[in-house]
């Protein structure tokens, strides 16, 4: 009863439709962090003991649903993986695994016991939800872990039975792949069932505020706070003025109507101009990067620009794969 007292019961009533429909827990973030018995000297659980029946569950992928925060210093977006656990019949270890920096935020059901977790991943993996004293083991690439690192996907299953032997003594029982930064492991929950999960540690709680808002939103911030602004047609003529005039005379004949050509304008859609000292915000790949120019006498950006092109008054260069394109 005290346990159950310190727990934050969530979702009153569940169909059984609720594997496909699962959303985001809405816990209530705490000031007070979760005290959880971490091991990080070995790979294993030296104090863990194991009762003769148990399964391994796996779950995990690539990554989680982007949370728009950052939770490390890797410069990629945050994600998190909403997991419910539901195994009446055996208690049960976890391994859980994620490529992309990932919080994990775990919620069970009444008649489950979760024994141990063991966390991988390439960069940071944070674990929300779970009860105080719960054996918690992190190993990524990033934090040089015990267990190297590894994560969970249909495609990416070879390292699992070996790490799963060793550090509980037997292969895992099945694999449940994440959807959409969601995952049901176990059992699927009957109608009417309730969720238990911790109050003490919340996914909030791992956020950087520090770090800019991830993509698209943390350029629109900076252009609010004044970092940025929106690139103009000026601006392009403005950067290709001034590397025509500080590059050497092109030996080429002129053309009739245009004379000698000149070099191409960069573009300015979705392109910024940086004002004052900027941090580029986590996630600016593909369809998210943008174009930068660097104004004389800004200092270079910190972060990582990404897929993004930065054309430096400064240097009057350009750096990135788009560079070309433009």
């Amino acid at each position: 009863m005290k346990l159950i007292s310190t727990l934050l019961i969530v979702f009153a009533s569940i169909s059984n439709s609720w594997a496909t429909e699962l959303k985001p827990f809405n816990f209530e973030p705490e000031t007070k962090s979760q005290t959880i018995a971490v091991e990080k000297t070995v790979c294993g659980f030296p104090n863990l003991k194991l009762p003769t029946e148990f399964a391994v569950f796996a779950a995990g992928a690539y990554s989680g649903r982007k949370i728009a925060f950052q939770i490390d210093q890797s410069g990629h977006e945050g994600t998190q993986i909403d997991v419910v656990v539901n195994s009446p019949n055996k208690p049960v270890v976890l391994m859980l695994g994620a490529y992309e920096p990932t919080i994990w935020n775990i919620g069970w059901s009444k008649a489950t016991k979760i024994i141990a977790v063991l966390v991988g991943g390439y960069h940071r993996q944070a674990v929300a939800g779970l009860v105080k004293g719960t054996p918690l083991l992190l190993s990524t690439y990033d934090n040089r872990g015990p267990c190297g690192y590894f994560y969970v996907t249909p495609d990416n299953l070879a390292p699992l039975n070996p790490l799963s032997k060793r550090v509980f003594a037997r292969q895992v029982d099945m694999v449940f792949p994440a959807v959409n930064g969601k995952v049901v492991i176990g059992e699927p929950l009957p109608a009417g069932s309730k969720l238990l999960t911790s109050a003490e540690t919340t996914p909030e709680l791992f956020y950087d505020k520090t770090a800019p808002i991830a993509g698209p939103a943390g350029l629109e911030d900076a252009v609010r706070r004044g970092l940025l602004r929106k690139a103009t047609a000026a601006d392009a003529q403005a950067w290709a003025d001034a590397v025509l005039k500080n590059s050497p005379q092109r030996d080429i004949p002129p053309v009739a109507g245009q004379g000698v050509p000149k070099p191409p304008k960069m573009s300015v859609y979705n392109a910024y101009v940086v004002l004052k000292p900027f941090t580029y915000p986590s996630g600016l790949y593909g369809g998210n990067s943008a174009t930068f120019l660097i104004r004389k006498g800004v200092p270079k950006p910190d972060g990582n620009p990404g897929h993004s092109a930065v054309y430096d008054f400064n240097t009057l260069n350009c750096q990135g794969a788009l560079c070309g394109a433009h």
